[in-house]
């Protein structure tokens, strides 16, 4: 019977399964459940598994009333309180034992193929855990019982970091823009030629001014000096001329 002290959890229920009478084992090979007498099952109900701490319990149980048909202890799985038989994936043989401490083997059968599924990782589940379970515990007491490595500073105790030099990595000299206000290249057939582009001393604003005038200059000729005719334009001629000959004394053309 379970212990009356401690928490229970129930892994796995099933409703129906068959309990069948077995004949003592013939060699150690294992048990074959086509030994038994399937079709004739000695008992019929529903099943329990409960684990309590490291240990499983195998309840078989009525369907109706609950009534306690036989028990089984399991405390290792794949053991010999629960064994696979060698022919099929459905039955197992069960190791019960009452309170007297009395104990017999049953076969315990399973109507459909996921019922026994279900009950075999059940039990794989529950032993992994008590597994980790214990390594856990190796490990706190090896833990426990190994000197505390003690990484604080002492009183008074100091820490010195020297740092070596960080090379900042070139970003490229920038480029130069180029100088704005650069004068236009004069046009073709002009007799100045070409202009150089500005040096790195950059002229002041009346010399840009002056090379500016002189350059057009040379590029529009003096218009010549009309002379008189006797046509009836001849007063518009020398308006034209006169003016002509002022702009050129005057050093500016005009337009």
């Amino acid at each position: 019977m379970a212990e009356e002290s401690g928490y229970e959890s129930i892994v796995c229920v099933k409703p129906e399964v068959h309990v069948y009478r077995i004949p003592p084992r013939a060699t150690n090979r294992g048990y074959r459940a086509a030994d038994w007498k399937l079709d004739e099952p000695s008992w019929s109900g529903r099943m329990k598994i409960i684990a309590k701490d490291k240990v499983c319990f195998i309840r078989l149980e009525d369907k109706n009333s609950g009534e306690l048909f036989a028990q089984a202890t399991v405390d290792t799985y794949p053991g010999v309180a629960v064994e696979a038989v060698t022919d099929s994936s459905r039955y197992f043989v069960v190791r019960i034992q009452d309170d007297t401490g009395r104990h017999a083997f049953i076969g315990l059968g399973f109507a459909d193929r996921g019922d026994s599924f279900d009950f075999n990782v059940a039990l794989q589940d529950h032993f992994k855990w008590v597994k980790q379970e214990g390594e856990l515990a190796k490990q706190e007491a090896s833990q426990s019982t190994a000197p505390k490595l003690d990484l604080g500073f002492k009183e008074g105790q100091t820490i010195k970091i020297c740092i070596g030099n960080i090379k900042k990595k070139d970003g490229g000299a920038a480029k130069s823009r180029p100088m704005a206000g650069g004068l236009l290249p004069p046009p073709p057939g002009s007799k100045g030629g070409s202009i150089l582009p500005p040096s790195g001393d950059q002229p002041s604003a009346p010399d840009e001014q002056t090379n500016t005038a002189s350059s057009l200059l040379d590029f529009i000729a003096p218009v010549p000096a009309a002379q008189p005719t006797p046509d009836l334009w001849g007063d518009f001629t020398a308006a034209g001329s006169s003016s002509s000959q002022d702009t050129v004394k005057s050093g500016w053309v005009q337009f």
